[in-house]
């Protein structure tokens, strides 16, 4: 199988809400919350070291059946430059994207460089649901 890094949109950051540990990197995020800055409508979004996808995606995804990552609620909210900017802006449902596989092998895993790694099969789901500003380039498994 054919794999993929994908460097997803970053629509916004860790919001106030957010708990983690930062005495390790990546950081271990216990409770999410994504403050968005601006949403074009790409499916999967992050901010390190966190990866949100809408709920339409999460199903499909579980529909498909893949490896390698779990769901997790979090809190999303929008931010007041947010708000400003994209007056009127109606959010999906977004749910956190919990990856623990492993890169090359499952259909979610993490490189050694922190970059997201994904299995062809999931890149052609949300480039069908639609990414329209992640980059995405192939994998070569060390």
């Amino acid at each position: 199988m054919q794999y993929f890094y994908i460097e997803p949109n970053v629509a916004g950051g860790l919001g106030e809400h957010t708990v983690l540990d930062p005495s390790v990197h990546p950081p271990i995020v216990t409770q999410l919350h994504y403050e968005v800055e601006g949403w074009f409508g790409d499916v999967i979004v992050t901010t390190f070291p966190c990866f949100l996808v809408t709920e339409e995606t999460q199903h499909a995804l579980q529909k498909m059946g893949f490896s390698g990552a779990t769901f997790a609620a979090a809190e999303v909210t929008i931010s007041e430059d947010c708000q400003e900017d994209q007056p009127g802006l109606q959010l999906p449902l977004f749910v956190w994207l919990k990856v623990h596989g492993k890169a090359g092998h499952d259909d979610f895993g993490i490189a050694a460089d922190y970059r997201l790694v994904i299995s062809k099969r999931v890149l052609d789901l949300l480039e069908s649901l639609g990414i329209p500003f992640a980059v995405v380039e192939p994998y070569d498994d060390p």
